[in-house]
């Protein structure tokens, strides 16, 4: 048992003398090396300002409604839709309540009796009023983006209220209608801008 021991120990000291000269060149001419510490990365994409979602605070009581799954992923292409076309996160909080107030973030088709004259889709647009053909308003990039166009005509509509610059393109019969989902529209923004 002692032969064992004794040779274990000769093969790691030759191992250590090995290594040592092997390595003694190099170590003695490089840098000092210091000790690292782990440091934790966390990625964090930065959420919207608060202050550039809802510039003039929510107005009136807020409304708010439990979304599917179909809802949140349309949610989601009206913020996809609204940073292709390089507008600001206020322009997705705008597109947003509007939708919520027009179909709920829901694609809608005809509704038959219920429907209102020819309006489809997130933003119950009319191809009657040149809005595009029943399939495009029923695409939701498509309706976001005719939505973001006229937001665009808009002059101001940066500094506007929000019920003010939807109603400027949707013109509903109910104009402060848009403003209720205001509170919830920005909160979706600030979790999905940045996912």
């Amino acid at each position: 048992m002692n032969t064992i021991l004794r040779k274990s120990m000769l093969s790691v000291a030759g191992l250590a003398f090995a290594t040592g000269v092997a390595a003694g060149p190099v170590t003695a001419h490089a840098a000092p090396v210091h000790e690292a510490k782990p440091v934790a990365v966390v990625h964090t994409a930065d959420k919207p300002d608060t202050g550039k979602l809802i510039p003039h605070g929510t107005q009136g009581t807020q409304s708010r409604i439990a979304l599917n799954d179909e809802q949140t992923a349309n949610a989601k292409a009206i913020i996809a839709a609204t940073k292709k076309a390089g507008l600001p996160e206020r322009a997705a909080v705008i597109s947003i309540a509007t939708s919520l107030q027009e179909s709920k973030l829901e694609n809608l088709g005809h509704l038959g009796d219920r429907n209102d004259h020819d309006s489809l889709g997130l933003f119950q647009q009319r191809p009657s009023s040149g809005w595009g053909t029943p399939e495009q308003i029923t695409d939701p990039e498509y309706s976001t983006t005719a939505f973001l166009k006229g937001l665009k005509q808009v002059d101001g509509w940066q500094d506007m209220p929000l019920t003010d610059a939807a109603q400027t393109v949707q013109v509903s019969a109910y104009p402060d209608a848009y403003a209720q989902w205001e509170q919830q529209a920005a909160d979706l923004v600030a979790q999905h801008w940045n996912s």
